[in-house]
């Protein structure tokens, strides 16, 4: 879908237009093509932590040119900042003390991390306090950020230094372009698998994606076989010939299958098992809206939103595990919604399942810790596909403007996002709901 305002605003009469009258002004974000350099610029890494060595590392292994001290000629392709060290609300000084001389060197589309140590994970008071203070810092500099550039906080565990390569090349690069004001957890595991190529980090895996026949299924059909999957696109029967495209594009496979019908999950596992002995990617996508204020609306819309949204995904994952189809070091992937954190007029039922999801990733990830496996979530914002563009104009436009990036997101954004989680690098991020909403003003 066309975000005409966008076109306007990027032309050279809109420019000044929105200059002169303060509007929205969506800068054109960087997003990722094969064979492009991680950052466009210089990384500029400091702090007195435990991390500014080792991420300095990841990136001059991804040819970044890294700086670990700033200088008034150099501009940025990435500021990043080892909070780790801070261990008092007193010292929380040190992020102002570095970010503010350097800040407006970022380039357009820059990339802004933070870095810290999990607050639940730390004893001392005043470690405790200042390093949950983070979030609020970065939340409220990726409000103030412009011309297309966001900022993360990635909160990584002692002992889990080893497994955050995957997650800051996810975030440095133009992957992440729609995703922002967010907070990533890596936990401590013992093995991470790093791909033989970061580009193919897939390759020779196996991934399972629901509702893959349109729109953000079928993005994520694609980016997850540009990353080297072997995709099984799945979707129902009324949509075979849309899912036949988006299999043969993928080079995968199509099945055709209702996910909601009582023998669902029996059925998948063993046609995964016959002709994959296993599976190693498992993206719950499928999800249907039947929107009616609660007043209004009938068992049956609410029946058909949480059965496709939510209960059939747990059928699925309990099947998979039971059978012992997910393979070592495999992943789940739900899709959640801003709707599920922020709630919205006429969706109880679509907020509901969504909010369920969420609730999914939390009571699933220890099991699958335990397994070696991972689960976590997206939480997409305003996408642009065929279902908002539905959408009436008025709730259309707002949809688009009311985040940092002052535009909607695209399918590929989504699917970006479940590839990282996908990567099997990302052993360490498990338990996770990462919005994909340009920060929105709604929700958390």
């Amino acid at each position: 879908m066309t975000d005409r305002y966008q076109q306007f605003a990027n032309s050279g009469p809109g420019r000044l237009v929105v200059g002169r009258l303060g509007l929205p002004n969506p800068t054109r974000l960087r997003r990722y093509e094969p064979g492009q350099p991680l950052l466009t610029g210089l990384a500029l890494v400091g702090g007195r932590g435990r991390l500014a060595e080792p991420v300095a590392a990841i990136l001059t292994k991804a040819d970044t040119d890294v700086r670990t001290a700033p200088d008034e000629q150099d501009r940025y392709g990435a500021i990043v900042f080892d909070a780790t060290g801070i261990t008092s609300v007193d010292q929380l000084r040190e992020l102002h003390a570095f970010f503010h001389p350097v800040l407006r060197r970022l380039n357009s589309c820059g990339r802004v991390l933070v870095l810290g140590t999990p607050p639940e994970s730390v004893s001392a008071v005043g470690e405790k306090i200042a390093q949950r203070a983070l979030e609020g810092f970065t939340r409220s500099l990726g409000k103030e950020l412009v011309k297309g550039s966001s900022v993360q906080l990635v909160y990584v565990a002692k002992g889990a230094e080893h497994a955050m390569e995957s997650t800051i090349r996810f975030i440095a690069s133009a992957k992440s372009a729609y995703v922002s004001g967010q907070v990533v957890r890596v936990g401590k595991v013992e093995t991470v698998v790093a791909p033989a190529d970061w580009a193919k980090p897939l390759d020779g895996r196996v991934a399972l994606v629901t509702g893959a026949s349109r729109g953000i299924g079928a993005a994520i059909a694609d980016v997850l076989a540009r990353d080297g999957a072997h995709v099984v696109c799945l979707d129902v029967p009324a949509q075979g010939a849309d899912l036949s495209t988006v299999a043969n594009r993928a080079h995968g496979e199509a099945l055709q299958l209702d996910i909601t019908s009582a023998d669902a999950p029996t059925t998948l596992v063993e046609y995964l098992m016959t002709h994959h002995d296993g599976v190693d990617v498992v993206v719950h996508n499928a999800g249907i809206t039947r929107d009616r204020k609660l007043v209004n609306m009938d068992a049956d819309r609410w029946d058909a939103v949480l059965g496709v949204n939510l209960a059939c995904q747990v059928r699925i994952n309990d099947a998979l595990l039971a059978r012992k189809a997910l393979r070592d070091n495999g992943r789940i992937v739900g899709v959640s919604s801003i709707a599920g954190i922020a709630g919205n007029t006429g969706q109880t039922n679509y907020g509901t399942s969504k909010a369920g999801v969420i609730g999914m990733v939390a009571a699933y990830a220890p099991k699958l810790a335990r397994q070696g496996s991972t689960i976590n979530a997206v939480a997409p914002g305003f996408i642009e596909t065929k279902m908002t563009a539905a959408v009436p104009l008025v709730i259309r436009e707002a949809g688009r403007r009311m985040n940092g990036f002052a535009q909607g997101g695209l399918p590929v954004d989504v699917a970006e996002t479940i590839a990282w989680y996908a990567n099997p690098a990302s052993a360490g991020v498990n338990g996770n709901v990462v919005r994909v909403c340009g920060q929105s003003l709604l929700g958390a």
